[in-house]
């Protein structure tokens, strides 16, 4: 079920609203809880049985380790049972198609298995249930002995299938104990309508231009069609996630929860290390902490600090999918985070600011070229044309006519890319205009919204895939 469907907006959200404000405050968690459980097996009652195992494969461990708790040997073999359960439980659902078909191509065998279809946001409930098993570890969260209320927190539907990243340390009291206000409530349903709005109107349509071109053939493509697909990408995934995680986060705060932000404008960074400190926040917080600081982080030497980066950004890629595309898409960034570690981020220092920003968007722009394309060898073809080193010519009647039919969509898409409000908000004049504007502006675009979706049928969620 999506966020951007009427079957949500107009049934699903109202209904359970309804009976979750109706009930007595000790009953909201379970019905949230059904909620969840109901929403998630609408995309699929295959992989509903997956997610239970998770739940009680987590909360017995989470117990063990509560048991152990002055044992620190059984505490830590129970902890790295669980990470290793928890990490086969992704590897057979998520890469076992993907290694069988690799070894058939490196010796030529005829290994065979069943398809084995990819579970709905498995990537983002398994590291959920991680992040609470090792918080419990480390004292960082308490152990939660109602199996429900732990249910609820790994199942929980407003970030259960593309995130963010709910670490369990954030939000264990707010299972047991949570406000509700109407100011919150509405800065909730606010965020919802304009991460729909970001989603709908304009992910969407700049996502239409690149679903075009990347469909074209050698004939009809140029280097600059290319370069417009790649931008159109670029700008269609960052509204595609940022629009779902605001969704994400209002829909929270309707319910009484503070997720906290996942994305802050990360197209105006100077350099890749600023701009993954900016995209996808709760993914690279989960990396860093569960992962690059356990390695020994920035306490060890420069060449294990490399060898943690490597070891971060190699995972990273896995993590977003079974392909060498992302394999190579995540040892790239974490080429150049290791490059402005030891040098590229001093030169970048001496140059002009708007030379650093053009620096990180072209390498950004690459990587998602690398990202969005299929296989290897689409990717190389991709970027031969973007770079002149075809005999494709730079412009074709196709780039005019594109660029016209989507030029608005692409100036407000970048527009929006920046914090321009952000800096309007520090103007006192501005905020008493928007405290009177900002109720119409959001039921117009709410408008917009439910009139895009009843007449469209495009409306992927590119992050749905991991």
């Amino acid at each position: 079920m999506l966020f951007s469907s009427t079957v949500f907006i107009f049934y699903f959200l109202p209904i359970t609203l309804l009976i979750y404000f109706m009930v007595p405050k000790k009953l909201r968690n379970y019905v949230l809880l059904i909620s969840s459980l109901v929403f998630y097996a609408w995309g699929g009652l295959l992989y509903f049985p997956l997610l239970i195992i998770s739940i009680i494969l987590n909360y017995i461990c989470g117990l063990k380790i509560g048991k152990y708790e002055n044992k620190p040997i059984k505490k830590k073999r129970v902890l790295i049972t669980s990470i290793i359960l928890n990490v086969l439980f992704l590897g057979i659902f998520k890469y076992t198609n993907f290694i069988v078909d690799n070894l058939n191509a490196l010796f030529n065998t005829s290994i065979f298995i069943v398809r084995i279809p990819l579970p709905i946001g498995i990537s983002f409930y398994t590291f959920q249930a991680m992040s609470y098993v090792i918080d419990v570890y480390r004292g960082e969260g308490k152990v939660q002995k109602n199996i429900f209320n732990l249910a609820l927190y790994i199942s929980m539907f407003p970030q259960l299938v593309a995130g963010p990243i709910v670490r369990y340390q954030t939000i264990d009291e707010q299972i047991i104990n949570r406000k509700h206000s109407f100011e919150k409530f509405n800065d909730g349903l606010n965020r919802f309508i304009v991460g729909l709005f970001k989603k709908i109107i304009i992910s969407n349509t700049v996502g239409e231009l690149s679903t075009i071109v990347y469909g074209m053939t050698e004939n009809t493509m140029s280097v600059s069609i290319a370069w417009l697909g790649a931008i159109s990408y670029m700008l269609q995934i960052y509204f595609d996630f940022s629009g779902y995680s605001d969704m994400a986060i209002g829909l929270g705060k309707i319910f009484g929860f503070d997720f906290l932000e996942n994305f802050n404008y990360p197209y105006i960074s100077k350099s890749v290390s600023e701009f993954w400190r900016r995209w996808h926040i709760s993914l690279g917080s989960w990396f860093r902490d569960y992962i690059y600081i356990p390695l020994g982080g920035n306490r060890v030497s420069s060449l294990k600090i490399y060898r943690n980066l490597l070891v971060v950004w190699l995972v990273t890629g896995i993590w977003h999918g079974a392909s060498w595309n992302f394999v190579i898409w995540g040892l790239y960034f974490g080429m150049f985070i290791m490059l402005e570690r030891m040098f590229l981020q001093k030169l970048l220092n001496r140059i002009p600011t708007i030379m650093q920003h053009i620096y990180l968007l072209l390498i950004v722009l690459v990587g998602w070229v690398i990202f969005s394309q299929s296989d290897l060898s689409s990717t190389i073809n991709y970027l031969e044309v973007m770079f002149g080193l075809t005999e494709a010519p730079f412009m074709n009647g196709y780039t005019i006519f594109y660029f016209k039919e989507y030029f608005v969509a692409l100036l407000i898409a970048c527009i929006c890319s920046m914090p321009i409000l952000k800096v309007l908000r520090k103007n006192d004049n501005f905020n008493r205009v928007t405290i009177i504007l900002k109720p119409v502006v959001i039921c117009v675009m709410f408008f917009i919204v439910i009139i895009y979706m009843v007449n469209s049928t495009f409306n992927p969620f590119i992050y749905f895939n991991f």
